[in-house]
């Protein structure tokens, strides 16, 4: 459903529910899972999701932080460098090799998820300049809900990262 959302724009007013609606399946199986092994780990990654998704807002709509062509550049190449990694990370792990950093409780690899976490956060303030970009420009209707797909996707890896860097750090205790 993603990819024929971001594929097919026009498509989003019907596919981006069907994609919150599966997203929802997976993600409360995967927060179920994790709960039992770490209990309250899903209340504190979705407290934190909305806190980090408040914080932003206010940053983004006070002025504190602009999408400047520079800065959206900054994070869409940091964004990259972290999707690159993790899909060379899946793609070794066919062979049985483990990407440094991303699996394991080290100290360094809670930085990495430390640092992953806040590239998503940033990437909430494209999603703030896209849906007001389109609001300013009278976008097509069907925007509305790619800028809310959007969104949503963002706020979906940010909290997937939240519960992994917690999950990291309680396996520690």
């Amino acid at each position: 459903m993603a990819f024929a959302t971001i594929l097919k724009k026009e498509w989003s007013p019907i596919t981006a529910p069907i994609y919150a609606a599966l997203e929802g399946l997976a993600l409360g199986g995967l927060s179920s899972v994790l709960e039992m092994k770490y209990p309250g780990i899903a209340m504190q990654s979705v407290a934190l999701t909305f806190a980090t998704l408040a914080v932003m807002l206010v940053a983004y709509r006070s002025g504190l932080i602009k999408a400047t062509e520079k800065f959206k550049l900054g994070v869409v190449a940091a964004t990259g460098a972290i999707a690159l990694y993790y899909v060379i990370g899946f793609v070794l792990s066919f062979f049985g090799v483990a990407m440094p950093f991303l699996q394991g409780n080290s100290t360094a690899s809670i930085v990495v998820s430390g640092v992953i976490v806040v590239v998503a956060a940033l990437n909430l303030i494209l999603d703030f300049d896209f849906i007001e970009t389109g609001v300013q420009g009278g976008a097509p209707k069907y925007l509305e809900w790619y800028g809310a797909f959007g969104l949503m996707v963002t706020l979906v890896w940010l909290y997937l990262e939240i519960l992994r860097l917690l999950a990291k750090a309680r396996s520690r205790r």
